[in-house]
């Protein structure tokens, strides 16, 4: 079954909290759910307790879709990794749940604004089997512990960023680790999704679904700007308002079962949510039908 989510990143921002700081946590998901979305993905200002989660997301018919959680498991073994997540997993497990996202941030630079995306981190050849490792053991605790699929969410600005980056990690990382396939992202990257989504097909548990703006891609690219930069001036929007040949992609992931969800990170200023909200989710849900999925 498909279910179409959103993440709040296009209301409020976590990496720059004063993007979309003064929106209500009530506002956005009032807004998300009456674009049509039935689900939600955490963000900053979300209680992190079941018990006061719950109650706020039921009370705007929402399910929550999961969350982000940063590893450090090229500083930390995967026992002290699976420790540090004990909250975000619980909280999750506890709101019925099925994945786990995560991405390597200790050494990531896509929340710093003084550094343009070329000083992203690059791993050195010999630091990718024990990362692979170290990843594989980790997914393979959340799922005994909390009965969590992990998803790894390839991203600007980290050690996952380029369609090399993300097949050498799925090479060196067991059957335990899944893949996030995040259309933006991976466009950005240099990274074609279509071929991520038939490659990697029986590992992918998860898809988020963000547009990117071509010219200003490349404005970005040319000029050398950070990732922040580049989200502020709309490198990002939602389906069906950029390059992304949607359609193929997700025609490539028929069989798959699980949330798809609209993350488009935009200045909420420029970018009203009140309008991107339905247009993404009506986009995607037209793509979708059109591939086959719905």
């Amino acid at each position: 079954m498909i279910r179409i989510g959103a993440n709040p990143i296009g209301w409020s921002n976590d990496d720059m909290t004063e993007i979309g700081g003064d929106i209500p946590l009530e506002t956005c998901l009032s807004q998300a759910r009456a674009a049509g979305f039935e689900g939600m993905e955490l963000g900053n200002k979300f209680p992190r307790k079941a018990a006061a989660l719950r109650p706020i997301l039921d009370a705007h018919g929402h399910s929550l879709v999961g969350g982000w959680y940063s590893t450090e498991l090229l500083t930390r073994t995967s026992a002290q990794e699976l420790k540090a997540a004990k909250d975000h997993a619980t909280l999750l497990r506890d709101m019925g749940c099925t994945v786990f996202i995560a991405a390597e941030t200790s050494n990531a630079i896509h929340s710093n604004r003084k550094l343009p995306l070329s000083a992203r981190p690059v791993l050195e050849k010999k630091a990718w089997n024990q990362f692979g490792e170290r990843y594989t053991q980790f997914a393979q605790a959340i799922r005994d512990t909390y009965g969590l699929q992990l998803v790894y969410h390839h991203h600007m600005g980290t050690c996952v960023q380029t369609e090399a980056d993300i097949d050498r990690f799925m090479e060196v990382t067991g059957d335990a680790v899944g893949l996030l396939l995040d259309t933006g992202h991976a466009t950005w990257g240099g990274a074609d999704p279509l071929r991520l989504a038939r490659h990697y097909k029986a590992r992918i548990g998860h898809i988020h679904c963000k547009d990117v703006r071509e010219a200003m891609m490349w404005r970005s690219n040319r000029e050398d700007w950070s990732f922040l930069d580049s989200v502020l001036a709309g490198v990002y929007t939602v389906p069906g308002d950029g390059m992304v040949d949607y359609v193929p992609v997700l025609r490539a992931m028929q069989g798959y079962s699980g949330w798809v969800v609209v993350e488009a990170e935009q200045d909420p200023k420029v970018a009203d949510p009140a309008h991107y909200a339905p247009l993404g989710y009506n986009n995607l849900r037209w793509f979708l039908g059109e591939a086959g999925m719905l």
